[in-house]
């Protein structure tokens, strides 16, 4: 079992940045993959980023490439996401989640849901 709380998310202007943070506590942090995913206010919660176990080769919607890297910290049972470049259209809730199924780019692959943080971005 695990539980995860986020920590980051702020108001910043377009072309700037923020890192979001995820804390996982538990004993089985290490054996998901984590992922971030983002809803906006009517819309379907979106794929964002994943990261494997080792950490390594992470996964990027191409909305965020180049702009967005994840990373993980396992002996701080912790996942982050550095943003940078931010547009409005990046303005969300992100919430972090676990995964320990393949499949890392769908939400019904993941077990354990953060609560989420908001992300906004001003023109």
């Amino acid at each position: 079992q695990v539980q995860l709380v986020e920590f980051g998310g702020g108001l910043v202007q377009a072309g700037g940045s923020l890192r979001l943070s995820c804390v996982a506590s538990g004993h089985t942090f290490s054996s998901y993959t984590m992922g971030w995913f983002r809803q906006a206010p009517g819309k379907e919660r979106e794929f964002v980023s994943a990261i494997s176990w080792g950490g390594g080769s992470p996964d990027y919607a191409d909305s965020v490439k180049g702009r967005f890297t994840m990373s993980r910290d396992n002996t701080k049972n912790t996942v982050y996401l550095q943003m940078n470049m931010l547009k409005p259209e990046d303005t969300a809730i992100y919430y972090c989640a676990g995964s320990l199924l393949p499949n890392v780019r769908v939400t019904r692959s993941y077990a354990v849901w953060g609560q989420g943080t908001q992300v906004t971005v001003s023109s």
